[in-house]
């Protein structure tokens, strides 16, 4: 009697999705039901949602890092260190960037998101736009330099800071930025009237879709900081000077931000995905539509609320979601069973704003300042424990109070 062969079972990212998706999965298939394979371009997972701080310079950048080999350890779960260039979903095989080809029989698609500029020229070329650990630490090093050099040439340009995009990338950034620049000021002998930062968005408000009220009292705190907002005004380009704004305003400064937003990654265009912006409408046990063997989940995968008839914004906690029906959903595929539909479970929305401050909206309660705060913390810290248990949120957990 012949034996079946094990099914092959890949995860491309090790995002919050990817990862979650590896930490879980090994807990319901075991070594001899599965051979299980985890593909990223990093040798380690990094905290996203943390990158506004390192990039501002309030956390060290290795902080939100941690090894791959680390998270999967016994695990059961081989890895592949190499950058997806493409999905065959007619073939069952994804090819590597080195020209690598590798066979699956259940594939997990989590491989994120990069920057979306909404046709606005410019962007990649002259501002700070990548999201990354190194993109935060080349953020980090320029602002200290644009400090050092104001000294030996004082030129206005050079301690004003454009953020664009009032999102929660963009009001945490500013929140944390805002709190270092006094620090940054007395370590250079800056004068802090020289510094200017502004923040700019086309949309009619700050954190659209956010509490007017939470929305109020983060810009309020903001501009006390010396923030000015310039909300309800399109960016037409970014320029090696600045930002011309749509109605032909010009700001000139040496550090722009780029903060709008994402759009999922090209991958899935490249590999023929019905998509919009890169994302698909996957089903709702997250399946690509079309395919049984394909789920899509994370930045790249496009969820719509119900209630709203708008799609849920491309968050940490619904990737993390994903990933453990997702698995429960391969499980069922292989072993027998019922898939599972996937419907968000949103337990809160906290924004940072630098220091002790922060906003949210928990369950029904809507949480200002130094309360606001130590949620914040405890949600980064629950995202730890999901991944990788006590051990990881004592190694790299933050302190609530």
């Amino acid at each position: 009697m012949m034996l079946a062969m094990k099914p092959n079972i890949l995860i491309l990212g090790a995002g919050y999705g990817g990862m979650v998706t590896a930490a879980k999965i090994t807990k319901e298939l075991g070594p001899n039901e599965a051979n299980i394979t985890l593909v990223s371009k990093h040798d380690y997972h990094y905290q996203t949602t943390w990158l506004h701080e390192p990039a501002a310079g309030t956390l060290d950048s290795d902080r939100t890092r941690m090894p791959v080999s680390q998270l999967i350890g016994g695990k059961k779960i081989d890895f592949v260190l190499g950058e997806v260039e493409q999905v065959h979903p007619e073939e069952n095989k994804v090819s590597l960037s080195n020209g690598e080809q590798l066979d699956y029989d259940y594939v997990v698609v989590a491989v994120g998101a990069i920057p979306e500029t909404f046709g606005v020229e410019g962007v990649f070329e002259h501002s700070f736009n990548q999201w990354t650990v190194n993109g935060a630490r080349e953020l980090k090093e320029h602002t200290e330099y644009m400090f050092a050099k104001y000294n030996n040439e004082p030129k206005d340009e050079y301690l004003t800071f454009v953020v664009a995009g009032a999102g929660f990338t963009g009001i945490e950034y500013l929140g944390e930025l805002s709190v270092r620049v006094p620090e940054l000021c007395k370590k250079y002998d800056v004068p802090l009237n020289k510094v200017k930062i502004y923040c700019v968005e086309a949309a009619p408000t700050a954190l659209p879709g956010f509490d007017p009220e939470l929305v109020e009292y983060a810009m309020n705190l903001l501009e006390n900081r010396g923030v000015e907002f310039k909300i309800g005004t399109p960016i037409s380009e970014v320029t090696e000077n600045g930002v011309t704004l749509k109605g032909g305003e010009e700001i000139n400064a040496e550090t722009v931000i780029w903060a709008t937003g994402v759009r999922g990654n090209p991958i899935i265009e490249k590999s023929g995905f019905e998509n919009m912006r890169a994302r698909v409408k996957v089903e709702k046990d997250l399946r690509a539509p079309g395919y049984e063997n394909v789920f899509i989940i994370g930045d790249c995968s496009l969820i719509i609320n119900e209630e709203t008839e708008r799609p849920y914004p491309p968050t940490a906690q619904i990737a993390m979601q994903q990933g453990e029906t997702v698995v429960k959903n391969i499980k069922a595929l292989i072993k027998g069973g019922e898939l599972q539909e996937f419907k968000p479970d949103i337990k809160g929305t906290v924004a940072s704003l630098g220091g002790k401050e922060a906003i949210g909206v928990v369950g029904d309660k809507k949480l200002f300042g130094t309360s606001a705060h130590f949620m914040k913390k405890m949600i980064d810290n629950r995202a730890l424990w999901i991944l990788g248990g006590a051990g990881l949120v004592l190694k790299k957990g933050k302190n609530p109070f």
